[in-house]
């Protein structure tokens, strides 16, 4: 048996936790994309948002005299009244006018589907992977190692989803948006599945059997596993 497996899948599994820590950040926050409209006078307000896969946040900023080529409100770090809701097809009642306008809800609400379905994959592998360690059960790494990578792919399709979504919206001739941007929150997404794929592959590689060392040594002849 080799010596340093467990070693090597405790630090995969490590490296793999920080990855399910980024997809719960990008998941839960709403910095997924900055969208600022067009402003046409200085010392006013403007109204710049932002928004995740669940709410959608507005921000009044007041404008000052800034260069002529800046034509966007922003940035939105600057201070301002800030006002957050709920996307009106995931509560119904709540007002979000300004997104259900500008693009199409049902990127909204696959984006959202997709990143529970990789939220999920994620919590089945680490269980998986929790029960290996006892009484030495690595045959559920091998299943672990698929869950994860399954995970990476669903954020990176929901990543996609996403950026199709703002692209349509800034394209849309009804759009109030003439600049857009993607924040952190799109940032984690992304770390989320280079992590979460590359350490799922890596995961099922070091789960599998040894493979013989010499070209005279059948599988049968290798030390088994216990």
């Amino acid at each position: 048996m080799d010596e340093s497996k467990p070693l090597k899948v405790r630090l995969t599994f490590f490296v793999i936790l920080v990855g399910i820590s980024l997809l719960f950040a990008a998941v839960v926050t709403d910095h997924w994309a900055v969208l600022s409209p067009k402003v046409e006078n200085f010392n006013t307000t403007c109204e710049a948002a932002h928004f995740g896969l669940w709410r959608l946040c507005t921000k009044r900023i007041f404008m000052h005299n800034q260069d002529p080529k800046e034509k966007a409100c922003g940035p939105i770090s600057l201070p301002g009244e800030h006002n957050c809701s709920y996307f009106k097809h995931f509560t119904p009642g709540q007002s979000s006018e300004i997104f259900e306008v500008t693009t199409q809800k049902e990127y909204s609400i696959s984006a959202a589907a997709i990143a529970i379905f990789s939220v999920g994959f994620a919590i089945i592998g680490t269980i998986c992977v929790l029960l290996s360690f006892r009484k030495k059960r690595d045959y559920l790494l091998k299943p672990a190692s698929m869950f994860y990578t399954f995970a990476g792919l669903c954020i990176i399709i929901s990543v996609e989803v996403m950026r199709q979504s703002v692209k349509r919206m800034i394209d849309s001739e009804e759009t109030l948006w003439i600049e857009y941007s993607y924040s952190w929150s799109f940032a984690c997404a992304c770390a989320s599945f280079v992590l979460l794929f590359i350490c799922g592959i890596a995961l099922l590689l070091i789960a599998l059997p040894r493979f013989p060392q010499n070209p005279w040594e059948t599988c049968m002849d290798a030390e088994p596993e216990h």
